[in-house]
């Protein structure tokens, strides 16, 4: 007799691969855009431009996007991984409180601009 767990877990391991791989190939393709916009505006300024842009389009795509692959495509991998807020938190700068606020704003300015 088949354990109803071990049913479980599979249909699960089913349903997140689409997830996990689209996030993943979001998540490669947002750090390449993240280190190519960095190039043009290096330090304190490139940090906190990728983090309003990206926290920007993340409300865009919410506001704009009610499909849950996509949703994770482009808001978890791309966007995700194109933001940068690791980083912004281990350099110490004007950037260090103006980011995040900025970006919550920026965030609820693309949800807004998309309803």
């Amino acid at each position: 007799m088949p354990n109803p767990t071990d049913e479980l877990r599979a249909q699960g391991a089913r349903l997140h691969l689409p997830f996990v791989a689209l996030v993943s190939l979001g998540g490669g393709l947002g750090g390449v855009a993240r280190y190519g916009l960095s190039t043009f505006v290096p330090g304190p300024w490139g940090l906190f431009v990728i983090n309003v842009l990206g926290s920007f389009l993340i409300g865009v795509l919410m506001g704009l996007v009610p499909r849950p692959l996509v949703r994770a495509f482009f808001g978890v991998g791309l966007l995700g991984g194109f933001t940068t807020f690791s980083s912004y938190a281990a350099s110490w700068s004007w950037a260090l409180p103006a980011t995040p606020v900025c970006a919550v704003l920026a965030a609820f300015v693309g949800l807004r601009v998309m309803r």
